[in-house]
């Protein structure tokens, strides 16, 4: 039996959260819809009005610092990098034309984005808090 888009993504990003000022956890989600990927169809699947700020970032550059081991991690830092990076292979293996969008201002949703094979769109949800 072949796992879902959500469980692949669930078991990635599994015990992995997104740290800013607070701590969320990564959450799976499977659109079926096959409309061109643009913030208003973000905003429209995610419930948020049409007045929010969206930003776009790339997913290098949303997880660079995540997925970048430094020479004074420890084992336990080093091994969540290692995590972090499979995560992002995992993402780039299963979806392609991936985008994060970046949604709202202080506590801000985060979408990341990507095409499945079958054309639907399917990624993780997890807010940063930024002040």
């Amino acid at each position: 039996m072949s796992n879902t888009i959500t469980d692949i993504l669930k078991q990635a990003s599994s015990g992995l959260r997104c740290v800013s000022e607070s701590s969320y956890p990564f959450t799976p989600f499977h659109w079926k819809v096959q409309e061109n990927l643009n913030s208003e169809i973000i905003l429209q699947k995610t419930g948020h009005p049409s007045s929010c700020v969206v930003e776009v970032v790339s997913l290098d550059k949303f997880f660079r610092r995540a997925t970048t081991e430094q020479d004074w991690h420890n084992e336990q830092e080093k091994a969540e990098v290692r995590q972090y990076q499979n995560l992002v292979e995992t993402l780039l293996t299963h979806l392609h034309d991936i985008q994060v969008y970046r949604i709202g201002e202080i506590e801000i949703d985060i979408y990341i984005v990507g095409r499945t094979v079958s054309g639907d769109l399917a990624g993780l949800h997890t807010k940063v808090v930024e002040t």
